[in-house]
């Protein structure tokens, strides 16, 4: 039986028909779920994906919090299930104290959108595990609230605990500072102490497909789906760009 995997989609969310095309493409059962659902239709997997949840307006995240479908996602994330967001997802995952920290307005204080290089810090949880240790991939960033921020005491407790999934790095070939917003200690993924519940700051959806030069997003859910995979079922090929 393939992994479930619910995509939810808040107003303003601009991210979930790629998510759901990534995930099928990896092998995996996407569905989506409207924000104002109570239950998650016995999904595997939770992926909060991007966009501007209710515009922005109070603040990234702020208000998507509220939303009748989060006390399902926090449930689901309590009895140990798997939670990804992605950039506005990751904001909302903050903002409900599912993970430390905050998104806060880009060092430069406007918004960015382009390619960036991250290295994969570890490649043993269910969002990396198709990756190699250190490999360094090219995928998308789009967003005005990304830099992360977290008091010393809890930066410190991520890098101690291994909770820093992606880190932005200098590929060496791309015309632009490594680090795009600023973010402390360059993070730009971080997860929980069991490496199930997870934030991502760049797209790895929208660099999934062959036809567009490379799939070098495509690990995170052939991960997800290799992560879920019922005994005997083959594991999807290792990402290599």
């Amino acid at each position: 039986m393939s992994v479930r995997v619910a995509v939810i989609r808040f107003p303003g969310s601009n991210c979930e028909d790629e998510t759901l095309r990534a995930v099928r493409r990896a092998g995996g059962e996407a569905f989506e779920i409207w924000h104002r659902e109570t239950g998650l239709r016995e999904a595997d997997v939770v992926i909060m994906p991007g966009g501007f949840s209710y515009g922005d307006y109070l603040r990234a995240g702020a208000i998507a919090r509220f939303s009748p479908v989060m006390k399902a996602v926090i449930r689901h994330a309590a009895d140990g299930g798997a939670v990804l967001g992605i950039c506005n997802g990751f904001q909302v995952l903050c903002e409900a104290g599912l993970l430390p920290g905050a998104l806060v307005r880009n060092a430069q204080l406007h918004f960015a959108g382009r390619p960036v290089a991250v290295r994969i810090e570890r490649a043993d949880t269910v969002y990396t595990s198709r990756y190699r240790p250190d490999q360094v991939i090219v995928i998308p960033i789009g967003h005005g609230e990304g830099r992360y921020v977290a008091p010393p005491e809890t930066l410190a407790e991520l890098e101690r605990e291994g909770r820093v999934l992606m880190r932005y790095a200098d590929p060496g070939f791309l015309d632009a500072p490594a680090n795009p917003n600023g973010a402390a200690h360059d993070l730009a993924a971080i997860c929980d102490a069991s490496g199930r519940l997870a934030g991502m700051m760049p797209h790895p959806e929208r660099l999934a497909d062959p036809d567009q030069g490379s799939s070098a997003g495509l690990g995170v859910f052939h991960s997800i789906v290799a992560s879920f995979a019922t005994a005997g079922s083959p594991a999807p090929t290792l990402v290599t760009r």
